[in-house]
């Protein structure tokens, strides 16, 4: 039988940017795309080739995004709230402003960015982004700064759910979640970066007559709008477009991937918008990754201010946030490493929930100095680690290209209303201590350790429900016939053959 790749930009094509066209396609099967072609040396070769091709550009765009909307911590430290006529709990209110904008984009941006292409889409958004994060740098009063937090809300929204879809059109299930992992990363080395920047940037007081805080906004949306020059043509739309993979590789690809999905429906059908709409697990996790998200923001927005209410200077502060960021990107990466090599998500989110509670429990049960700053290191590498992991988990577990776009969008934007609740964990007047943010963290952290828990039991106990089926019926999913499978195709994650990741 003769292999065939769906058209849409061969190596040797003559476009610049070939026509999008979704690698996912209802037609394909396992049958007609043939059996294994590549060994498992051959396959770690292609991995390796897609990792380095894909994923540093994706780690950009979220370190840049990640940067752009947590500088105004940074900022704050230079005299922002001064400069704009801001007190009480205004800084507060700038904050939290940003986040309901930014959950409104994510589920319609997913959608847009299967109708478009990833190419188009990501680089609109940081284009867009970038440009409000420059004219932030020129905002005169608290109003403006009120407005241009909501623009920015709306332009960035699409990045973080876009990409972990991206993410799914490449790699099977179980290899997502190191690779969003090494994505999600950026976030803690903006954290580092943005502290050394803003050290730096902040210098530069009265430079053309602007604030320190004006020209950290200035410089790193500027920054961002460079990037965002080239991404168009850095990012790869789909495997069938991509210039870099010959045509065995992207056979190789397609056959992973429906294997992996066994003949699921990925076409765009808004029923499976309202499958993901109605399906209650995903609103379990919904629930899980907002405690995770008001912890991670919370943690991000407030670093600087929590390290130079122990007693440190601004500009101490604004260092020492740097190392808890370093160990907290090196254990993300592993962190998504080993579970995917062990193909397990609940028991690492578990185990990284409960060191973030340990760490937030050391900020809040001693005033030494050096035992809190001890606890933002197991506070950052606990809680960081929980974003992609929670991704994966809930990705690996919806069944479908559409309904799976939607649910990792629905989970990330609920995880983003964590960010609402984040603006207003720290308050000024309950500095120096916090005792009051670190207790709600604690306890918000300790609910998703529950429901985590809860959501591996259940999903443990369907798939024995299913093979005890299996069993009855002698049909296991590696008997399936084609016919069958596409029976099925339209249940997604409750097709009889679908065994969820634990």
């Amino acid at each position: 039988m003769e292999h065939k790749i769906q058209p849409g930009g061969t190596p040797d094509s003559n476009s610049l940017k070939p026509e999008y066209k979704e690698v996912e396609s209802p037609n394909s099967s396992n049958e007609e795309l043939g059996p294994p072609i590549f060994d498992t040396a051959a396959t770690k070769r292609l991995l390796r080739k897609l990792d380095f091709r894909l994923l540093p550009i994706l780690a950009v765009l979220y370190l840049l995004s990640f940067l752009d909307r947590t500088n105004i911590g940074n900022a704050r430290l230079f005299d922002l709230e001064k400069d704009l006529g801001m007190s009480g709990i205004d800084y507060n209110i700038a904050l939290a402003i940003f986040f309901p904008t930014y959950v409104i984009a994510e589920v319609p941006s997913n959608m847009m960015i299967k109708r478009l292409s990833p190419s188009i889409w990501l680089t609109f958004i940081m284009v867009a982004w970038s440009a409000v994060v420059i004219g932030m740098g020129f905002v005169t009063n608290f109003g403006g700064l009120l407005a241009a937090r909501a623009i920015l809300g709306l332009a960035e929204g699409g990045l973080f759910p876009g990409v972990s879809y991206y993410i799914t059109l490449w790699y099977p299930r179980h290899e997502c979640g190191f690779r969003l992992a090494l994505f999600f990363s950026a976030a803690t080395a903006a954290g580092a970066f943005g502290g050394l920047f803003a050290v730096a940037i902040g210098q530069m007081e009265d430079v053309a007559g602007r604030p320190g805080w004006s020209w950290i906004f200035i410089i790193e949306g500027i920054l961002t709008i460079v990037v965002a020059a080239f991404a168009y043509w850095i990012i790869v739309d789909n495997p069938n477009s991509a210039k870099f993979l010959n045509a065995e590789e992207k056979l190789e690809i397609n056959r992973r991937l429906v294997h992996d999905r066994s003949d699921l429906a990925d076409e765009f059908d808004m029923r499976y918008f309202w499958d993901a709409v109605k399906d209650w697990k995903i609103y379990v996790h919904m629930l899980i990754t907002i405690g995770i998200y008001t912890a991670v923001y919370s943690f991000s927005l407030f670093l600087p201010t929590i390290i130079r209410n122990m007693g440190y200077t601004n500009v101490q502060a604004q260092l020492l946030s740097v190392p808890p960021y370093v160990l907290g990107c090196i254990v993300t990466i592993c962190a998504g490493y080993f579970a995917d090599k062990f193909k397990q998500r609940a028991i690492f989110m578990l185990g990284f929930s409960a060191t973030a509670i340990v760490g937030w429990v050391m900020l809040i049960s001693t005033t030494i100095p050096g035992v809190q700053y001890t606890g933002t290191f197991l506070a950052c590498a606990g809680i960081f680690p929980c974003v992609p992991l929670g991704v994966a988990w809930n990705g690996n577990n919806i069944g479908g290209s559409l309904k799976r776009g939607v649910g990792i969008a629905m989970h990330v934007g609920a995880g983003n209303l964590g960010g609402v609740l984040a603006a207003f964990i720290y308050l000024p007047k309950d500095r120096p201590e916090f005792h009051q943010g670190h207790g709600i963290l604690i306890g918000v952290i300790t609910m998703s350790f529950c429901l985590s828990t809860f959501m591996r039991w259940w999903l443990k106990k369907e798939n024995a429900r299913r093979d005890q089926w299996a069993t009855e019926n002698n049909l296991f999913p590696g008997s399936y016939t084609q016919e069958q499978k596409q029976s099925e195709r339209a249940k997604g994650d409750y097709a009889t053959f679908f065994r969820y990741t634990l």
